[in-house]
């Protein structure tokens, strides 16, 4: 059996609308995303941790999923009928039907981070058994290890010398938290605002055997850590500059990933008020910036 995508373009006045009525006119399932994802337009919709949120964003793509025999031309009607819109801009696409675990699976073979370090899917068996290799099954959250984002993350991670206590702000898979831990921090924290991502960190830490913390945001205590590590879109990052800087002990250490190199003078300036910044690394398009709390 195969299906079909149906990616229509709203705006914030209208995706919320659009993706109910796809549901009703019998879509197997909708989403909204941000039509402007990695892109210098892309715009966060979460403020600090206990703020209202904004809502949506401003421009969208919704996508629903059809049997691949659906009438296109009838699900458009039936849409403008329930939304009073006379016109969509979309497109289509036909997914084949296959083994969903398998292809899955096949994504992501072990990565050599470092001669030291190794993320380890967990069906696959370690390439270097000397090395620290992180058992990985990233669920559904972000965070494999093989984003430039993670992977400059975990390269400078292995790069500093013993750290005491470690903030995972947008702990996603739990992956850096764990590199933290088993790199040979004492306590490690992981935070995130997505549920699914708390379930899959505290997953993958119990299968690595490390004893870490993972919070709601809106749940997390002001703590004070040796080194806060946050990998989540550069938006996100401006936004929670205050709240980061605020986590960082006086001389401690922060890395802030998810940047692309148009970016990273915004970032760099809006960290400074805070932090010694060093000079950016870089992997591909994207950034990694560090500093040193005041």
């Amino acid at each position: 059996m195969a299906w079909l995508l149906l990616k229509i373009w709203a705006n914030e006045q209208n995706a919320d609308a659009i993706s109910d009525a796809l549901m009703d006119i019998g879509a197997l399932s909708a989403s909204i995303e941000d039509a402007n994802a990695e892109t210098l337009a892309e715009q966060a919709i979460f403020g600090e941790p206990g703020d209202p949120p904004p809502g949506i964003w401003q421009q969208n793509i919704v996508t629903a999923m059809f049997d691949e025999n659906a009438d296109i031309n009838q699900i458009l009607d039936d849409l403008s009928q329930q939304t009073d819109i006379t016109k969509f801009q979309y497109n289509t696409e036909i997914i084949a039907e296959q083994d969903w675990v398998r292809t899955s699976q096949a994504q992501f073979d072990p990565i050599k981070i470092t001669d030291k370090l190794w993320i380890v899917p967990t069906w696959h068996v370690a390439p270097d058994e000397d090395a620290i290799n992180i058992a990985l099954d990233p669920g559904l959250a972000f965070g494999t290890g093989s984003h430039p984002t993670t992977s400059l993350c975990l390269e400078w991670l292995t790069q500093q010398k013993a750290i005491p206590s470690v903030l995972d702000y947008g702990c996603g898979s739990g992956i850096l938290a764990i590199a933290a831990k088993k790199l040979g921090a004492e306590s490690v924290v992981g935070v995130d605002i997505d549920d699914q991502a708390i379930i899959a960190s505290d997953y993958n830490a119990r299968q690595n055997k490390v004893d870490i913390e993972f919070f709601d945001a809106n749940a997390f205590t002001h703590r004070t850590f040796d080194a806060v590590v946050a990998n989540i879109l550069s938006s996100a990052l401006m936004v929670l500059a205050p709240a980061l800087a605020k986590y960082c002990r006086t001389g401690g250490k922060i890395a802030l990933s998810g940047i692309l190199e148009s970016q990273k003078e915004a970032l760099t300036a809006r960290y400074s008020e805070w932090f010694d910044m060093d000079a950016p690394r870089q992997k591909d398009a994207w950034i990694l910036l560090t500093g040193t709390k005041k």
